[in-house]
């Protein structure tokens, strides 16, 4: 069945301008999440298992807790979680692995039965086994290496694999999904502020709680390797002081200097900690005698603040502050600008990194600061019975003049990090938009809608919204999670090194997290709104940046 088609002969009521809005009738309330020790499951041999060993579930009272849900009950579909990631293992191993459990809801008589698998960075799909709550579970890229690293006596660990795709380094995001509302979507990555211990350096990360999409809900864990099959595991404890703002150097008559900031109750002396200036491939010394006072500011002089000059050229780098203790550890990623950069803090009490709209040495922080292109409508998670069963994004041009998102200092175009999507051949005309839509449907999109992956296409969109002809289309290869994902739009400055280490340095425009568990924002979860941008002056981090309504995909 064509779209246009099935548009006009749907069961929803036309709501605005054509365009057609269905509530679902099922409930979908607001998560709250607490910690709990979900405790320890009884030991079961699964007869006929795909697995090698028994059944088992435990916790730590040592470590940090677990989050599941008070608000769901025991009868609910199940609300999976990402406890554990192994992305990139030390030694040069090619060893990956996920530890998964149940955080709120109903036990799995059959994991095959709830369609439970992973998507995103990997693929796998879990076989006719039961899972249940307090039971940690793993999935690797590779069972022998796994057994091998961790051998079934100090690890009985029930164990799943192997997975089609890779973890990279670099970072992506593996969606742990179950047949209802209870998946999940878990990111990693090596850039600031993930913790670099976790980078090949001997750690995995351990889930904290919160936002499992936020570096901030991640940290590196206290054992060397990890502890898979755990859970509830340690987390080394990261640094009070962080690095809050970085200014570049931009003329001679102009130091760079670097802001701490102490979240602690009591002064910190930070004599002797270190800074590495990754880009450049520098460590420099903090002098002795440095104090960051309690819940306050201290600016370092480029030159004055440390054992040598610190040099911060305009295309930025990733900045790591470290303590004595293993674990202490701030970093912040700046990117390519001749103003400042830092941390902002959010009102749900995580961070977001970026450009500032102004420096601001030793106080709070100015707000991201936005550029040219920015995030204007987000449709992430679509109700397949609505008038727009696809998901969707929409980029502006915020400026008076056309913006060629193809060329750059480098051999790259402008890219939409989290969709998978670099530009080539694109130009965004003075406030012109781009509608981007997938180049894939989901199978459940297909089947739910009859549209086919060969009616599918930018041509095909057009005609069946009526998208206006100044309105350009571009597909994108990846797809936006149902639960939270960072979004960043960036333009490509310069690069360094050659080959394999080639590495690419972006300004970046724009850049939101955002998140099913907006309190205010539900309806775009599936029940057939999106996101609408409301606020300009800063990036999109924050919910009161957006405003729900219906899609509009092309329209301002």
């Amino acid at each position: 069945m064509k779209m246009k088609k099935w548009l006009l002969t749907g069961a929803c009521a036309s709501m605005m301008g054509g365009f057609v809005a269905c509530s679902s009738d099922d409930s979908n309330p607001a998560v709250t999440q607490v910690p709990v020790d979900p405790g320890l499951s009884s030991a079961a041999q699964i007869p006929g298992s795909s697995t090698d060993q028994p059944v088992t579930g435990s916790s730590s009272s040592a470590g940090v807790p677990m989050v599941s849900s008070s608000s769901i009950a025991d009868t609910d579909d199940p609300q999976m979680a990402c406890s554990e990631i192994m992305y990139n293992a030390p030694d040069g191993s090619l060893l990956e692995w996920v530890e998964v459990y149940i955080a709120g809801g109903m036990d799995m008589d059959n994991m095959a039965n709830f369609q439970m698998h992973l998507s995103g960075a990997v693929d796998f799909n879990f076989p006719e086994e039961p899972l249940t709550k307090g039971e940690y579970i793993v999935v690797t890229n590779d069972t022998a290496l796994f057994r091998a690293t961790y051998p079934i006596a100090e690890y009985p660990v029930r164990l799943f694999g192997n997975w089609v795709g890779k973890l990279v380094n670099e970072g992506d995001v593996v969606n742990v999904k179950v047949d209802g509302e209870g998946d999940v979507s878990c990111a990693f990555g090596n850039e600031p502020p993930w913790p670099s211990l976790a980078d090949g350096k001997g750690h995995s990360l351990v889930y904290l709680g919160g936002n499992a999409a936020q570096p901030n809900s991640w940290g590196a864990s206290e054992k060397d390797g990890g502890n898979p099959g755990v859970g509830n595991d340690a987390a080394l404890k990261a640094a009070s002081v962080r690095i809050n703002e970085i200014k570049p150097f931009v003329s001679d008559a102009d130091h760079s200097w670097l802001e701490l900031y102490n979240a602690g109750d009591t002064d910190a002396d930070v004599s002797g900690w270190t800074v590495e200036v990754k880009l450049r491939k520098d460590t420099l010394t903090i002098k002795a005698g440095t104090v960051v006072p309690s819940k306050g500011y201290l600016v370092l002089d480029g030159v004055e603040g440390f054992d040598k000059e610190l040099v911060l050229a305009p295309q930025g780098g990733e900045f790591y502050l470290r303590g004595p203790l293993p674990g202490e550890e701030s970093s912040l990623w700046v990117p390519a600008n001749t103003g400042t950069s830092g941390v902002v803090d959010l009102s749900d009490g995580s961070t977001a990194q970026g450009p500032l709209s102004v420096a601001t040495p030793g106080a709070k922080n100015a707000p991201l600061q936005v550029g040219s292109v920015y995030i204007n409508e987000i449709h992430y998670h679509p109700d397949e019975a609505s008038a727009i069963p696809f998901e969707f994004m929409e980029i502006v041009n915020a400026t008076a003049g056309d913006v060629n998102l193809s060329t750059s200092a480098v051999s790259r175009g402008w890219k939409v990090e989290g969709i998978n999507l670099e530009f080539s051949n694109t130009v965004i005309p003075a406030n012109g938009m781009i509608l981007l839509i997938p180049a894939a449907l989901d199978a459940e999109v297909m089947q739910k809608t009859g549209i086919s992956q060969t009616d599918w296409g930018a041509d095909f969109v057009r005609t069946a919204l009526n998208v206006p002809a100044d309105v350009q289309i571009v597909t994108y290869l990846g797809k936006l999670s149902n639960r939270s994902e960072t979004i960043a739009i960036k333009q490509p400055y310069s690069q360094s090194g050659s080959g394999e280490n080639i590495k690419y340095y972006y300004i970046w425009h724009d850049a939101t997290l955002y998140s099913d568990n907006w309190p205010a924002h539900k309806e775009a979860d599936g029940f057939g709104y999106s996101l609408h941008r409301v606020d300009f002056t800063t990036m999109g981090y924050e919910a009161s940046a957006w405003t729900i309504g219906e899609p509009t995909p092309g329209i301002k």
